[in-house]
């Protein structure tokens, strides 16, 4: 563990052990993002069926979605009913220590090696598949591990480890977790997603895998303190010396009533030569922007953002998130005023008849949004976005989702997606000129993909399969003005697991 990062970690820990015995509670562990099962949970809580455990942040912990379950479930017999009671029991464990091993195995096709369908890069192919997933609980200790096989991973673009090999593979889950009645600490990896469920966050998101760090999570339902620190992979400056960076994120959440919530949230890089993980920007109570940018000064790159959820009824349900970096309050108007850079997300969802869901979304990031003049102090990691990866574009998305047979989740969805030019790894514009000749969002030929797909994912008896596939109708294919395309895109695994639980005695 990075030196940087020891007070904070000594920190939580002294905190939990403190912690008073009627703040005990059982730990539990999260469930993964790629849980095939998890759509039909997001299913329910689009529909207002259950009550979202974290309104903008995933993953949750099992816990979580079992009482939301509970408290849901019903005597009935209709099939919201029946799917809330299977799931319930999927997730619900051993009581007490307890401990779980799966294993799966299987395989994976795809029409580009690259998970995000959208932005197709890599060669098609056909790769085995496997995992061998665990883990263990005891009193307010969880240890979770998922090592994964994983071939495709050498021929994916957005893949950050060696890509010289023909076998290969990544640690999904490998985290440790002190959970108490009003936090829980966490040091290790697993896939994490700040904003609306269907889209990268903003601010952090799994696209570029997951990524190891040391985060605290304390409060309630209606206060909650969410913080992240990590560091980011060093980088060498044109003086061949070694640059170090770190990224902190840290969201304040308030609920002033049942049905709204805010989340204030603020993400910092930090990087330079011989540059450690200063304190002052791991204090998850400080405003880095009013305390360093504008305060005491110094090179950082700040992301400032607000998250709202609103279920204004209980057949409708909005949410936003919009995010601002290194927002300029005075000199707007002068010769040098640099760019407001920016990225919002607005979406909508909520039930459709006695079964279904529907949900729809828009998302925009500027043309030179997640960048500053200093390349070391983007938001981004070996090239690939923190929580966003693309910029200069737009996205408007319609889905409905169709629960089949209490297992299975069908997703058919229609997409418009407009990309720019604008690229998150270019350099940024060196003078006030070039910027002011830069479009604040669409630079160059704009590519247009129209989109019609359908995903499929769920869990039956030892199957598991997750698929998702579209054909693409694309205008100026690869920013070539008048170029169209049509294209097949898609990807599937489909895998075989066993399962063995029990308690620790």
């Amino acid at each position: 563990m990075p030196a940087p990062m020891r007070p904070l970690l000594l920190a939580a820990v002294l905190a939990g052990m403190l912690a008073p015995a009627w703040a005990d509670a059982q730990a539990s562990p999260y469930i993964p993002l790629d849980d095939s099962r998890l759509p039909l949970l997001e299913h329910l809580i689009t529909r207002g069926e259950i009550e979202d455990p974290s309104p903008m942040i995933r993953p949750f912990r099992r816990a979580d979605a079992i009482e939301a379950l509970a408290a849901a479930d019903t005597l009935g017999n209709s099939s919201t009913a029946r799917l809330i009671r299977k799931l319930r029991g999927d997730f619900t464990d051993s009581v007490g220590n307890s401990w779980a091993v799966e294993g799966r195995a299987g395989g994976q096709a795809y029409t580009h090696a690259r998970r995000d369908l959208l932005h197709p890069a890599g060669p098609k192919g056909v790769r085995p598949y496997a995992e061998l997933g665990g883990w263990a609980t005891f009193g307010n200790i969880v240890l979770v591990t998922r090592p994964v096989a994983e071939p495709r991973l050498t021929v994916d673009p957005d893949w950050q480890g060696r890509p010289d090999l023909k076998f290969t593979g990544r640690i999904a889950d490998a985290y440790i977790s002190a959970q108490f009645k009003y936090g829980n600490l966490f040091y290790g990896q697993m896939d994490r997603n700040w904003g609306p469920v269907g889209l990268p966050g903003i601010p952090l998101s799994n696209y570029g895998y997951e990524r190891q760090g040391l985060g605290i999570d304390i409060g309630t339902k209606d206060l909650r303190l969410s913080a992240f620190a990590t560091d980011l992979q060093d980088e060498v400056d044109s003086l061949g010396r070694t640059v170090h960076r770190y990224y902190f994120v840290h969201r304040l959440y308030v609920r002033p009533w049942r049905r709204l919530t805010f989340g204030l949230w603020e993400g910092v890089v930090l990087a330079g030569a011989d540059r450690n993980f200063e304190t002052r920007y791991r204090n998850p109570l400080s405003f880095s922007y009013l305390a360093n940018t504008i305060g005491l000064g110094d090179k950082g790159n700040v992301l400032l953002g607000l998250d709202a959820h609103w279920r204004a009824f209980r057949h409708a349900a909005f949410e936003a998130q919009l995010a601002l970096d290194d927002f300029q309050y005075q000199n707007r108007n002068g010769p040098d005023r640099l760019a407001d850079r920016w990225a919002l997300t607005i979406a909508a969802f909520g039930p459709l008849g006695p079964l279904l869901a529907w949900r729809a979304y828009y998302t925009q990031a500027s043309s030179l949004a997640f960048r500053t003049f200093s390349r070391f102090e983007d938001f981004t990691d070996n090239g690939v976005g923190l929580g966003r990866n693309f910029s200069d574009m737009d996205q408007l998305t319609f889905s409905v989702s169709v629960p089949l047979a209490d297992r299975w989740l069908a997703t058919p969805d229609l997409t418009l997606l407009r990309q720019g030019e604008g690229n998150i790894e270019d350099p940024f514009p060196a003078t006030p000129a070039e910027m002011g000749q830069t479009p604040q969002i669409f630079i160059g030929v704009v590519e247009r993909t129209f989109r019609l797909g359908l995903g499929i994912q769920g869990r039956q008896g030892p199957l598991d399969v997750q698929a998702n596939a579209g054909l693409h109708h694309i205008v100026n294919w690869q920013h070539e003005d008048g170029r169209t395309v049509n294209r097949f895109e898609g990807r599937i695994q489909a895998t075989l697991g066993l399962r063995r639980q029990g308690v620790l005695r």
